[in-house]
């Protein structure tokens, strides 16, 4: 009988999306069991790749859009995905406002806003979908959903009654909210965050402190910005009579995490949690004789919600013995092998550049998995 191996991954960043590292690995296997049976499942964890995993898990479309990018006059061409017949709507927030549109050079999070992902849950909300999936990696904002809030209807006025420009750097002006023009279907759709980041909105924790600096941020910038939101949730909070800035992960892609559930009535999971849940990675498991995953790291902080540990912890409920693969193994493993992995490896062959590496990626992580399934033989 031949074996079934389960092929979950997320996405080596800069090197393979999820999908080309589930087939990298079906190679390997592939050259030492020709007859065995992979089940691919491309896993995210509501960063890189959501969209994708989801629409391909489940045989959904992708709807193809332009929007605001990470600047209001910048307009990018993006997507989003529909699955269960159409009435779930999956929206990377990344794929409008993420890191990777900007250059080094160009990134400020005192102007960056989340205008684009706004108009992305627009558009969702027209194809008359009763849930929506936002997963929140990857984004260059710092803007507490403030831009997301104004593209679905909301107004931010400052002390002349005047709408305030949009940007994280702004929010200290705003004195009034005006809620009166919001998209009112929010309040009939069940909108998910998909989030892998856990930070507060503000603080030494929080939204600006823990993540702006990758964003473009100096030091002097990161203490404005983080005045900026706690003047702003404040205002939200009192405005709407709630308490959402201190929850788990209301600082994630800049805060948008707080604006979502402010404005959108939105609830938070892990995103890896989502993930396994929509493509049924459990069902497929449970069948499995062993279980491939790995993203580009694989450290300490993998336990804190990242997908390999996620996978890990399904695998381990049937019993099943979990090998992960990295392009980088960092400190902190040893603490893995007691949550679910039965064994870690590194797939660089030799000493190079690390652009080298990111070239080689699936072809190293294929060679490395057909030398762990001679093992397994």
């Amino acid at each position: 009988m031949s074996k079934i191996f389960v092929l979950a991954p997320d996405s080596f960043k800069e090197s393979m999306t999820a999908e080309q590292a589930c087939l990298a690995m079906q190679r390997g296997i592939e050259k030492v069991i020709p007859n065995a049976k992979s089940i691919r499942v491309p896993m995210a964890d509501g960063g890189e790749g959501t969209v994708d995993a989801l629409v391909s898990a489940r045989n959904g479309r992708k709807v193809a859009i332009e929007v605001s990018g990470p600047f209001i006059e910048q307009k990018v061409k993006s997507y989003f995905g529909l699955i269960q017949n159409d009435q779930t709507a999956v929206i990377e927030m990344a794929l409008a406002n993420g890191i990777h549109l900007l250059e080094k050079s160009q990134r400020n999070p005192l102007l960056t806003l989340t205008y684009g992902t706004g108009e992305m849950i627009k558009a969702a909300l027209d194809l008359g979908v009763s849930k929506i999936i936002i997963g929140l990696g990857g984004s260059v904002t710092n803007d507490a959903g403030a831009g997301m809030a104004q593209a679905l209807g909301a107004k931010f006025l400052d002390k002349c009654g005047q709408v305030v420009a949009l940007g994280g750097g702004q929010l200290h002006q705003i004195k009034n909210i005006d809620l009166s023009e919001l998209d009112t279907r929010l309040k009939q759709t069940e909108i998910i965050i998909a989030s892998d980041v856990n930070n507060p909105l503000c603080g030494e924790n929080g939204a600006s402190y823990v993540f702006a600096p990758q964003k473009g941020a100096s030091p002097e910038m990161v203490k404005v910005l983080d005045q900026n939101l706690k003047h702003f949730a404040d205002l939200v909070e009192a405005t709407l009579n709630i308490e959402k800035q201190s929850i788990s992960g209301a600082g994630a892609a800049g805060g948008l995490g707080f604006g979502l559930m402010a404005f959108a009535g939105a609830t938070i999971r892990a995103g890896v949690e989502i993930v396994i849940e929509e493509t049924q990675l459990a069902e497929k498991i449970a069948q499995a004789d062993y279980v491939f995953t790995g993203e580009g790291g694989v450290d300490f902080q993998t336990k804190f919600g990242k997908t390999p540990f996620g996978v890990a912890q399904v695998a381990k409920r049937f019993n099943k013995p979990v090998i992960a693969f990295a392009g980088n193994v960092g400190e902190g493993i040893d603490e893995l092998y007691d949550e679910g992995f039965t064994a870690i490896f590194g797939i660089v062959d030799r000493v190079c550049d690390l652009q080298t590496a990111l070239k080689n990626g699936e072809k190293n992580l294929e060679r490395t998995c057909e030398n762990v399934v001679k093992l397994l033989k």
